[in-house]
């Protein structure tokens, strides 16, 4: 803010040296015609001309030249201000040509006034970039000050001198102009030494800040050293966590699966004891089954300790997972397993497709192991963005809900999805659970 308040200063500065040495230009252009015009009309040329050594030619002419290189100060201002405001050679090549038509204008004056040089020292302090550049152009024009001094010039030239107009006046108007021009003049050289004050406070102050700016990056970097040592201990802590989260995870997966299998071969092989000794074809049948069970159980332990992902929905699609899982399920045993899938697209996520599948997973093992279910239901919706699963089944369920393994696995995978789910016995077991889904795309 400080600095930005001294551009707006040093900006407004300049602005009032350019105002005085219009001013000044005009001033002088105004008494060269204004008392030539009063000369002719008082018939009073002869006694005039006698008391100049020279007198300017054609006074209008240098007011219209003086207007033609105002304006064209004007507008190189504004298109190295503006337009070009960052481009280099067209800033050294504007400044160039300010100075050459400025040093135009002091001729077209008759060198009695040369002030305007201080506008061109301003703007070249201001825009000239580079010390070596500014250097040479701010000594070109303090040069140039130098020997466009009226009185200097006139020891070699024969020039007009604007003290000679003043003096076609009476002693209080000639006082007043010659007041006027030094007022002009001394308001000039005090406005470009008031500049430069500022341009070097200006300075002062962007060191100022530059070290503050130090200051403020030792402290951040400290700050920031401090918050890499805080980051490598909550690092080692996440990594533990994770380790943690990966052993439950991993502990899950193999319950899940050999849990399963380990069920439904339990209960096929007692149905084998049953039927060993009536039914031996059927008995060989149903040990095919609890056969193949095995093996492909066998596989997804070896999946789940992998890949942690269970080898059906790996090679098929959810719907396609959950049909196989309720066959091999009802193959082994008597139970019967209603599947009613009101879900279109069955393509989520893989860690929402791994929770649905172990839910319905551990849901049937728990109710032919715990249960001792005959009948089995699952429904699956949805509404907007959440998944419905409700599986009951009529098995002896259970006075008082107790959390094992099992069921906290199931409320564990439900949770890290954001969801919720819900245990109930009433005439067997029922277990509701609302899954949020980010729904993937559709299968080909």
């Amino acid at each position: 803010m400080k600095i930005k308040l001294y551009y707006e200063k040093i900006r407004d500065i300049r602005l009032f040296i350019m105002l005085v040495n219009f001013m000044a230009v005009l001033f002088v252009n105004s008494v060269i015609i204004i008392t030539t015009t009063k000369v002719c009309e008082n018939y009073k040329a002869r006694d005039f001309l006698n008391s100049m050594d020279t007198i300017t030619w054609k006074p209008i002419y240098g007011l219209i030249w003086s207007l033609i290189i105002i304006a064209l100060l004007i507008v190189s201002s504004y298109f190295r201000e503006i337009v070009f405001e960052d481009n280099i050679v067209f800033t050294y090549g504007s400044l160039s040509f300010d100075f050459i038509i400025s040093v135009i204008l002091i001729f077209v004056l008759g060198f009695n006034f040369n002030g305007i040089l201080f506008m061109v020292f301003a703007n070249m302090i201001s825009y000239a970039k580079g010390n070596k550049g500014k250097y040479i152009l701010i000594s070109i024009a303090l040069i140039s000050y130098l020997f466009t001094d009226a009185k200097l010039i006139s020891l070699s030239y024969r020039i007009y001198d604007i003290n000679d107009y003043f003096a076609y006046y009476d002693s209080n108007t000639h006082q007043y102009l010659v007041i006027l021009l030094n007022l002009l003049i001394s308001l000039n050289i005090m406005l470009f030494i008031i500049y430069c004050i500022f341009l070097i406070q200006k300075q002062q102050g962007t060191i100022e800040e530059i070290n503050s700016l130090n200051s403020e990056i030792q402290k951040a970097n400290a700050d920031l050293k401090n918050a890499n040592d805080q980051l490598e201990k909550y690092a080692k802590i996440t990594e533990h966590m994770g380790e943690t989260r990966e052993r439950n995870r991993l502990a899950r997966e193999i319950h899940d699966t050999l849990g399963h299998t380990l069920t439904g071969l339990s209960v096929g092989i007692d149905a084998c004891i049953a039927t060993v000794d009536v039914a031996p074809d059927a008995t060989k049948k149903q040990l095919e089954n609890l056969s193949e069970v095995a093996r492909n159980g066998l596989i997804e332990i070896r999946q789940s300790v992998s890949e942690l992902k269970p080898d059906a929905i790996e090679r098929l699609n959810l719907d396609s997972a959950i049909t196989k899982m309720i066959t091999d399920m009802k193959s082994i045993t008597d139970v019967e397993i209603f599947f009613d899938c009101k879900v279109d697209q069955m393509k989520f996520d893989e860690d929402e497709e791994m929770a649905i599948y172990r839910v319905i997973q551990e849901s049937l093992t728990n109710a032919v192991r715990h249960g001792k279910a005959k009948k089995i239901w699952i429904v699956m919706d949805k509404t907007d963005y959440m998944v419905n699963l409700e599986i009951k089944d009529n098995g002896i369920g259970c006075d008082n809900i107790i959390s094992g393994f099992g069921t906290k696995h199931i409320a564990e995978r439900i949770r890290m999805l954001g969801g919720s789910v819900e245990f109930s016995s009433d005439k067997g077991f029922c277990v509701k659970a609302q899954i949020p889904i980010r729904w993937g795309e559709e299968y080909d």
